[in-house]
């Protein structure tokens, strides 16, 4: 079959249900690829091979018995070190959890195995999750394909490098401040960060459950270099779960809009000196959109400084009181030392504080939701700038300066919407992409006008292997 490595997992799919390709060739492809770049990229962190070669031997039999075949039957899968795999460690990036084996799946994990999706290995994850490159004490550092002063973007850097570079078509990843969307700018890839509460989510060895904002804000997903891979893993990843009784269980494709869909397309930056070249890449998905039917126009929406600063005052105020009791040693003096900088820079709010900021967060929700029943979708920045190196939040300067240019990303969380980006290019030699807003529960929305961009731009990575 050749290089199977290189097909989307809409491909694979299809190749599997005609009986192109048996699933254990689709995974020996994988692995073959994993073990010649994953060496130089330390982006899948774990494996277990013999498990994975019995899966493989498994969705061979279901297909040769001729067994309903689910969407992703025998596509190889990645899952990031943060959520549980039964049999698996969870250890978040931290070695007093290199033992934290899970009993039992968590609820998107089910769904993909359900799909037919083969679990290949799990992705590198910065300690507790909250940087915003990929290294840490237990499995050190991801690199990005790019180039090895490129950052690969955090907290899912393991997933974005890994989708890159070639190692499979699907990698999982979550997304709290941006740790979907950091990884596919700086790798160059696709992902959709959806709705709140739209993908179910259970962790059985969480010690606690995270306080009630964290879970708003935090949120599963997809990286994948192409578009229809993230619309059809997502569209697996949503079904219900009775684990999560928060829950919302919306179809994933919505009623259809009257065309043309309106796309606002915005550069505000509040006082960042954006970047010229990002600015450039807004500019060609803005044609693209245009070139495929869009309604595109010029539109600013209502100020996300102010929701990226509720970020850091609630969701930081929250994140000290659950964070602040971690044990001295359990966390590098790396990692704490930036979480120091996030409890300062958010101002810490005493409980009325606290109480009326999340009331308020409803007011920003409301004028975005007005906005976008206006404008369906909202062409952004992502980051303001190039890629940052790959220890860039580990100095000061420049942990302030990722705060400052990347308050499209920590401003979206805040509001709960769906966003999604995509790589487009090199801007100084590093991927860049745009970030596309939307509706809440039109991630296919989301989607279409990703695809679009996609058709006209190509896939990033392809020029990443011609240039390797």
């Amino acid at each position: 079959m050749g290089e199977t490595w290189k097909w989307s997992a809409v491909e694979a799919a299809a190749a599997v249900r005609s009986r192109a390709v048996a699933p254990s060739e689709l995974v020996a492809d994988v692995l073959d690829r994993i073990a010649s770049e994953n060496p130089a990229l330390n982006a899948i962190t774990w494996m277990d091979e013999s498990s994975v070669e019995e899966a493989a031997q498994a969705a061979d039999d279901a297909v040769i018995a001729g067994a309903e075949l689910g969407p992703l039957h025998g596509v190889p899968v990645t899952i990031k070190e943060n959520i549980d795999v039964a049999g698996q460690p969870s250890t978040h990036g931290l070695p007093v959890m290199a033992n934290n084996v899970a009993t039992e799946d968590a609820p998107i994990v089910k769904n993909l195995k359900d799909a037919g999706a083969i679990v290949i290995g799990r992705t590198n994850t910065p300690e507790f999750s909250m940087r915003a490159t990929t290294d840490n004490p237990l499995r050190g550092r991801t690199n990005n394909p790019w180039g090895p002063n490129v950052s690969p973007g955090g907290s899912s850097g393991g997933a974005g490098s890994a989708c890159a570079a070639g190692m499979g078509a699907l990698h999982h990843g979550n997304d709290i401040g941006g740790s979907l969307r950091f990884p596919s700018f700086a790798n160059g890839v696709a992902t959709v960060k959806p709705t709140s509460f739209r993908m179910p989510v259970f962790n059985s060895t969480a010690p606690a459950e995270r306080g009630f904002l964290l879970q708003a804000m935090s949120v599963q997903g997809i990286i994948a270099r192409h578009v229809a891979d993230v619309r059809l893993a997502s569209a697996v990843m949503i079904r219900p779960d009775p684990r999560d009784p928060q829950h919302a269980p919306v179809p994933w494709d919505g009623a259809q809009l009257s065309n043309p869909i309106r796309v606002a397309v915005t550069t505000e930056s509040h006082g960042y000196p954006i970047h010229p070249g990002i600015v450039g890449l807004i500019e060609r998905a803005a044609g693209f959109l245009a070139d495929a039917g869009y309604d595109v126009v010029a539109a600013d929406p209502p100020p996300v400084n102010e929701a990226a600063r509720q970020w850091f005052r609630t969701g930081a105020t929250e994140l000290a009181h659950s964070m602040r009791d971690v044990p001295d040693g359990v966390g590098s003096e790396t990692v704490m030392a930036i979480l120091e900088r996030y409890y300062e820079r958010g101002t810490q709010l005493d409980r009325d504080d606290h109480i009326r900021e999340l009331g308020d967060r409803t007011r920003h929700m409301r004028q975005w939701n007005l906005f976008l029943d206006e404008h369906p979708l909202l062409l952004a920045p992502f980051l303001m700038r190039p890629m940052f190196d790959h220890d860039a939040d580990a100095r000061d300067e420049g942990l302030d300066d990722l705060f400052e240019s990347a308050m499209y990303s920590t401003g979206i969380n805040w509001l709960g919407i769906p966003a999604g980006v995509i790589g487009m290019d090199l801007v100084e030699e590093r991927p860049a992409g745009v970030h596309l807003i939307g509706r809440r529960f039109r991630e296919d929305l989301i989607c279409d006008a990703l695809e679009a961009i996609e058709e006209r731009n190509g896939v990033l990575s392809h020029r990443l292997w011609e240039r390797s």
